[in-house]
């Protein structure tokens, strides 16, 4: 094989991870360095890995030493993101099989070693690959918040926004190459533009709908105290803005909440649940919660379902709880069983299928906007607004016209509905 002057790269993790991959392979594809699919033909393979929970940190060891066990002679193993920040150093003793480490940010020192170590032949070419219909843009890194169970700041740092006329370039960028949907990111959306005097996300959100182009805008990741009436308004008042908020609420409980270090309450959280509806009629709502979290009762987790009920949120994740180094929560223990965890993260789940189905079942007979994010013969895969790309469900569409074409906006009539898909025809 050789060093070749190809890479792979596989993310792990969220999609603030994903941004930080597409910029190394930004990076060194300008370089003339070629991406490629699979691992095993890349002369280099980067694993950009998450450190956030258990969980995914054993995800991350378990794609490291999956990828050591097949290296193939004259090839290098590179370990990059938030794992690597995190553990750089129990890394390189226990895993002997990685060539390099490097924390989150470091691209230029990622790029500097492979040019090093990865010379490029003369025949390495771009490797462009085409769009796909949406892209991530990530606005701020770090977060100030301070949630006692959070590894994020630790991890990351202190918040800091990117400058809102790269971000704006690079929206135009994007939808000059024929991405349909853009998704901004951070670990604290609604904290863009704090260092800013007069600019914040509302301002951002004003300068990327003003790009000429049919296009969405995507929201994640909202604090939710920080969710104000401008920023629902906003939302409301903008058509390329998807009427879809994600706001993680973490818990619904006021004892819980304040061993988390959240803002908020159970009747704040109803509050601004209700306001959101009553000035976006259409919206979708997405939250998260961790279960399990040291001294949760059954009678707090009832009541957590109850809230569950009362919200309907259209969309719903959940994490068991993960103590972890570092954290303020990890001198409260670790008291709630991993069976009870699990047991309670089945219930609230199997809670939220039959809500996610009644509301789906409303959608029988309308007809909705869906982009198309993949063809497969005469089957197309598509989400509307309410479906954000990777982690919600999709609207699946069987079609026979020509029109129906990756990228790009059709008309559906949606005549089926499952607990998390829909099922659609084109009018």
């Amino acid at each position: 094989m050789g060093l070749d002057g190809t890479f792979h790269i596989l993310t792990l993790g969220c999609p603030k991870n994903r941004v930080d991959s597409e910029t190394v392979i930004s990076l060194l594809t300008r370089r003339g360095l070629r991406h490629v699919d699979d691992a095993a033909d890349a002369g280099t393979v980067l694993i950009n890995t998450c450190g956030f929970i258990q969980d995914a940190k054993k995800e991350s060891i378990e794609e490291i030493l999956d990828i050591a066990s097949r290296k193939a002679d004259g090839q290098r193993i590179v370990v990059f993101g938030c794992l690597a920040q995190r553990y750089a150093e129990e890394l390189k003793r226990e895993l002997p099989e990685v060539d390099a480490f490097f924390g989150v940010n470091s691209h230029d020192d990622i790029l500097g070693y492979i040019e090093t170590e990865s010379p490029v032949p003369a025949h390495a070419g771009q490797g462009a690959r085409p769009p796909a219909p949406y892209a991530y843009i990530k606005i701020a890194d770090g977060c100030n918040r301070g949630c006692s169970f959070c590894a994020i700041p630790a991890i990351r740092g202190r918040f800091a926004s990117l400058p809102p006329e790269h971000i704006v370039q690079q929206a135009a960028e994007l939808i000059d190459s024929g991405v349909r949907e853009l998704v901004l990111v951070a670990q604290d959306t609604t904290s863009y533009g704090r260092e800013f005097r007069g600019y914040g996300l509302c301002e951002l959100i004003e300068d990327i709908t003003s790009i000429p182009g049919d296009f969405w805008l995507r929201l994640l990741y909202l604090y939710p105290s920080a969710v104000d009436e401008r920023l629902i308004e906003t939302v409301a008042g903008n058509d390329k803005v998807c009427k879809y908020l994600d706001i993680p609420l973490q818990h619904s409980e006021d004892r819980i909440l304040g061993l988390m270090r959240r803002k908020g309450s159970r009747n704040v959280y109803s509050a601004l649940v209700g306001g959101i509806r009553s000035k976006i009629p259409d919206v979708t709502l997405r939250t998260s919660f961790i279960l399990g979290f040291p001294s949760e009762s059954d009678e707090e987790f009832r009541a957590l379902l109850d809230f569950v009920r009362e919200a309907g949120f259209e969309r719903l994740g959940a994490f068991t709880y993960s103590r972890e180094d570092g954290t303020a929560a990890y001198g409260l223990g670790d008291d709630v069983p991993e069976e009870e965890k699990e047991r309670r993260y089945h219930e609230l789940m199997m809670l939220q299928a039959g809500i996610s189905l009644e509301k789906n079942r409303s959608m029988l007979g309308s007809v909705v906007r869906v982009l198309v994010d993949e063809t497969d013969g005469d089957v197309a895969i598509c989400r509307y607004q309410g479906q954000a790309p990777e982690i919600d469900g999709v609207v699946i569409v069987e079609h026979t016209g020509s029109s129906v074409r990756k990228g790009g906006f059709i008309e559906v009539e949606i005549t089926e509905a499952y607990d998390y898909d829909l099922k659609g025809e084109p009018v």
